[in-house]
């Protein structure tokens, strides 16, 4: 489900519960069961934030109110909210009420007459905040020229108005990725003729306070359709109009199901593939199906590291702790151990696992996998020993590389004869539904197409220096240590630690004086905080962001210290499955006052799609699956042929395999592409792919779990750091290891927040998950970590435990002891470096990472500071 959510700022004297509870008969009279109540609660100013926070995201019961109202009366004050202060919360399903509908509601209830604004368009505009939601701080005030209306005729005969009105049904069905089966019940509206006094009859939707701001009015022999302009711009209301025609002249001929929204004409345009363009110094030509480019220069990533590195062998390559190593150097050694693995019985076509630290070793190590002919299975290191043991079974590698130094002895041989670009490179595993991890296999040529296609618009060169900041099992990874090997660049890898402090992170970016920098959303925002404050400046040309949705509006303070033609900044959408990157989209102070959310246009090579879930194409403005084809596309799913042949499709209107994305989108009419969420469970935390599903597999197989639910909370587009996994067991015995022993499976990124026991899991009157009956969770007291133990003892000082204990307060939003572990409160990476952040502006002790993690308790924390 799809949901917006407003708040709007009360004082105390306001109770909009008397005029909710005699609207909302009028407004749903013969539908007592979706009359909404007015909850209201008292919370502490100095939660206000947070508990606002988590109102305006937490998700509707499908057969509930029609929409959720909650009044936040907050009490003390100290913190911004005013001691009788209060916010009154409004929260509906996208396809219930739309949010002009909820503002209006919102004014009624408030006393107001219709002021600011929030739209949700068919087309041509910016979509709402959040995946679909917005918070809106409430105004008195005119509509005034917000409701004027344009026209647009509709020859279709005015005689039949219910079979027009299903039409119109239907096409808003597909607009608004709806089943129409389960659309038209909620859209249909009992027409009359219209009188001689009454020339319009008015599609209105039934959750509705006022009209949608599309308007049939019969005109003899046709109809015109009225738009609200500050809702429909005229372009997409003429599409609507032509989907229109044709949807209605199907009706009566077609079943329901098959109606095609658009003409098969204008859905071959939409299908027309981009060719990859060309360049003059690595010709390509592409193959007739879009599948992949066939090259004349080195198809293959070891031949086209190993140009690079007979041109200039003396270039410098990499950077780890603060030694240098050529790219003639990088290939000997990588050649030294490609000859121990083949010693070692590894042979064309194997995997190999390499679960090395990131280092110079692990890039020598993956290129040394590929110079055996095999594909290498990146393992990390801080994953679970049990999660790394399955990926390894599941990859069926030859061996796995746990240290390089067995591999370096071997006689060197002769080279083998050079492989094909199609032969797979590396397998990169993601989240599975089913508890098992999916291995998704990549060709060579994919890697060498994602740098042919970026490499002159980012002006990649071998004077730039990147950084390696990112886990080798996550796949941006790929992108940063072959964009930077494969065009001649130097390589700079970032430590597992220095990676989690913003500031030793910067400081690394200004002393090597790094060009193109990747990152993900979360990760950037905590840079983009030091770097405010920060005196050295940074020699960042480039910064491409992905992984995860992008909230362009913080972006101002970056562009105020980084001007846009100083340095660039573009938003990336991609897959696994797709290479790492599928479409690119330059971010400027525009979009970020705009607060876009367009992701770009496809790559040259690349082509996305946005589809029904027939796999029919849909039009410009209309939501639907996303679906990828061209030039990246993955080999398929290790060992998976079923699901393979799910996700990775032959079209059904023409030549050419896509991948189906499962990813909500779509187009605009300039041809870019807006992300829009997951249509399945699956979510992105903090740049990792998700699959709530492979959380409860593991669960269940906890010998005491007999039933499991896990629920992500919190919006990853608004605040990723706030993203919670909650999970809800019915147990056979003692839970309190349930927890630890699904640490030993699932990676930190993964590990439910909370574990609650309850007697049995709520269900809704269709047999679903009912979230809305989930008791509250609370968080784990587990047993005091203790301080590390040191020849000097220091005691530290009650004023720094209750000042430890009153910032995790802040930041976590609840209440804090001094024994409560930090990370089962709810702490993550990201918010573990925003303590470290406030600690450092209020002047206390300064706060290592890593000792966090050591000693993750308030009391033990103030222990360990004390003795640095």
């Amino acid at each position: 489900m799809t949901c917006h959510a407003l708040a709007a700022r009360l004082p105390a004297a306001v109770d909009p519960g008397p005029l909710l509870d005699a609207a909302v008969r009028g407004w749903w009279p013969e539908l007592p069961e979706r009359w909404p109540v007015l909850w209201s609660d008292a919370v502490p100013a100095r939660f206000a934030a947070h508990r606002l926070r988590t109102e305006l995201h937490r998700p509707l019961d499908p057969s509930g109110p029609a929409f959720r109202a909650v009044l936040l009366r907050y009490e003390g004050g100290g913190t911004g909210y005013e001691d009788g202060g209060a916010h009154l919360v409004l929260v509906a399903d996208h396809a219930v009420l739309t949010p002009a509908a909820l503002q209006d509601i919102a004014h009624v209830l408030l006393g107001h007459r219709p002021g600011a604004e929030v739209t949700v368009p068919l087309g041509g505009h910016e979509p709402p905040r959040g995946p679909h939601r917005t918070r809106v701080d409430w105004a008195a005030g005119d509509e005034g020229a917000g409701d004027r209306t344009g026209v647009v005729p509709v020859p279709v005969p005015t005689g039949t108005p219910a079979a027009l009105v299903l039409a119109a049904a239907l096409v808003l069905a597909r607009y608004e990725h709806r089943d129409p089966g389960d659309a038209l019940p909620a859209y249909a509206t009992v027409l009359d003729d219209p009188g001689p006094g009454d020339p319009a009859f008015s599609h209105r939707l039934p959750f509705q306070s006022a009209p949608f701001p599309l308007t049939l009015v019969p005109r003899r022999a046709t109809v015109e359709l009225h738009h609200r302009l500050r809702h429909i711009d005229d372009a997409s209301a003429r599409d609507f109009a032509r989907h229109l025609i044709h949807v209605h002249g199907q009706l009566g001929r077609v079943p329901l199901a098959e109606i095609e929204l658009i003409p098969r004409e204008e859905a071959e345009r939409l299908l027309a593939l981009p060719a990859a363009k060309p360049r003059p110094d690595d010709p390509t030509r592409t193959d007739p199906t879009g599948i992949a480019p066939t090259r004349t220069a080195p198809t293959r990533i070891d031949t086209a590291f190993d140009a690079r590195a007979d041109r200039h062998p003396d270039a410098p390559a990499l950077t780890h702790d603060g030694t240098t190593t050529t790219y003639g150097a990088l290939r000997e050694r990588a050649e030294r151990l490609a000859a121990g693995l083949r010693a070692a019985g590894v042979r064309p076509g194997d995997r190999v696992g390499i679960r090395l630290e990131r280092g110079a070793d692990l890039v020598a190590t993956m290129l040394a996998v590929l110079k055996a002919g095999a594909a290498y299975v990146p393992m990390d290191p801080a994953h679970p020993e049990k999660r790394l043991d399955r990926t390894a079974r599941d990859a069926g590698v030859r061996l796995v590389v746990r240290d390089t130094a067995p591999y370096l002895g071997a006689a060197r041989t002769d080279r083998l004869p050079q492989g094909s670009p199609r032969d797979p490179a590396y397998v990169i595993h993601t989240s599975g539904s089913t508890g098992r991890p999916k291995g998704v296999v990549v060709p060579h040529a994919n890697v060498l197409a994602l740098l042919d296609a970026t490499r002159e618009d980012f002006a990649l060169t071998a004077d730039d220096t990147w950084t390696f900041f990112h886990s080798g099992a996550f796949d941006f990874s790929v992108w940063e240590i072959w964009g930077a090997l494969l065009t001649g660049a130097r390589l700079v890898v970032v430590d597992h630690w220095v990676a989690r402090s913003p500031e030793d992170f910067h400081a690394l970016l200004v002393r090597e004086s790094v060009t193109v920098l990747s990152q993900t959303p979360s990760a950037f925002g905590q840079l983009r905080a030091v770097d405010r404050s920060a005196k050295e400046r940074l020699s960042v040309r480039l910064v491409v962001l992905g992984g995860e949705a992008l909230d362009t509006r913080p972006l101002l303070g970056w562009f105020d210290h980084h001007p846009e033609n100083r340095c660039r900044l573009v938003n990336m959408y991609g897959i696994t499955e797709t290479t790492v990157h599928v479409t690119a989209a330059t971010v400027t102070r525009r979009e970020a006052l705009a607060a876009s959310r367009s992701v770009g246009r496809p790559l040259p090579g690349w082509a996305v799609s946005v589809r029904d879930e027939w796999g029919r194409p849909l039009p410009t403005g209309a939501a639907g699956e996303i679906w990828v084809g061209g030039a990246g596309l993955a080999l398929g799913y290790l060992g998976r042929p079923e699901l393979t042949a799910e996700r990775f499709v032959n079209d059904p209107y023409g030549p050419g395999r896509w991948y189906r994305s499962g990813d909500l989108g779509r187009l605009r009419a300039d041809g870019s592409l807006e992300y829009l969420g997951r249509i399945d469970s699956q979510v992105k935390v903090r740049g990792h792919r998700i699959e709530p599903d492979e959380i409860r597999a593991v669960l269940l197989e906890d010998p005491v779990v007999t039933a499991a639910a896990v629920v992500l909370s919190g919006d990853a587009f608004e605040d990723a750091a706030g993203v919670r996994i909650d999970a809800y067991v019915v147990a056979d015995g003692d839970t309190g290891d349930v927890r630890r022993r699904a640490a030993r499976l699932l990676p930190d990124h993964m590990l439910p927040t909370t574990v609650t026991c309850v007697p049995a899991l709520p269900l809704t009157p269709n047999g679903k998950l009912d979230r809305d009956r989930l008791p509250a969770t609370a968080p784990t007291r587990p047993v005091p970590v203790p301080a590390p133990t040191g020849d000097v003892v220091t005691a530290p000082t009650g004023d720094l435990v209750t000042a430890l204990a009153g910032v995790w307060e802040e930041i976590l939003g609840v209440p804090v002891g001094p024994d409560d572990n930090f990370f089962e409160l709810g702490g993550n990476s990201l918010y573990a470096i925003r303590v470290g952040t406030v600690l450092r502006e209020r002047g206390l002790p300064a706060l290592p990472l890593r000792l966090l993690y050591t000693t993750p308790t308030a009391r033990a924390l103030a222990e360990a500071l004390g003795h640095a």
